[in-house]
């Protein structure tokens, strides 16, 4: 039995459409909007934020340029954050159930602007805080590194104090899982369009 779980956020814990975020962006007049914005990756100012290579300001200072003169930063943040739709409550439930039995680990791709405003804001609905359901948590902005990339790995077994051969890393994308595999993690995929906290996938941890 693996000791240590370790999700992935979105898609995985949060729902998220990436169309919603699109629409929002292409409402606020930035032109080929969709072309910032992969399945599991973002590109260009997006993708430097969320690997922690920009600051928020930086961030806004680099869309400016790309959107209708006088477009408020607080704009921006709103359409970038329609990317969540949010958390269902049982999967809150689930987590604090698991913790019972297992150390239970939050490591995701996001980026300051959601993590500070929308993502927080969810994890509040039981009243209880982000922090109150995990053992440990890794930003790709903080690590400086994205999934798939093996630094963020690396990064979260040294702060998390935790070993690839005792921890079941749980995503929705494969290509993140057969990174996390090539370093002896154990690994489940939380496909797309299932809930893997009802499906039976962790039954039995």
């Amino acid at each position: 039995m693996k000791l240590n779980l370790l999700f992935d956020l979105g898609g995985v814990i949060m729902d998220i459409e990436k169309a919603r975020c699109v629409a929002a962006f292409e409402a606020l007049g930035l032109e080929d909007a969709a072309s910032y914005f992969g399945e599991f990756s973002q590109q260009g100012p997006f993708m430097l934020l969320e690997r922690g290579d920009i600051s928020v300001d930086d961030f806004h200072a680099a869309l400016r340029p790309h959107l209708p003169a006088g477009t408020p930063d607080s704009d921006i943040d709103r359409a970038f954050c329609r990317f969540l739709i949010g958390i269902p409550e049982h999967r809150l439930a689930a987590l604090r159930e698991l913790r019972k039995s297992h150390k239970v680990y939050l490591l995701s791709n996001t980026n300051p602007i959601m993590w500070n405003s929308t993502i927080r804001d969810e994890f509040t609905r039981e009243g209880l805080t982000r922090e109150d359901y995990f053992d440990g948590i890794v930003t790709s902005f903080e690590a400086k590194a994205l999934k798939p990339d093996a630094a963020i790995f690396r990064y979260a077994c040294d702060k998390l104090g935790i070993s690839p051969a005792d921890t079941l890393f749980v995503d929705d994308s494969q290509a993140n899982l057969d990174a996390a595999a090539a370093l002896g993690f154990g690994t489940a995929l939380a496909a797309p369009g299932t809930d893997i906290f009802t499906d039976g996938t962790l039954t039995g941890l």
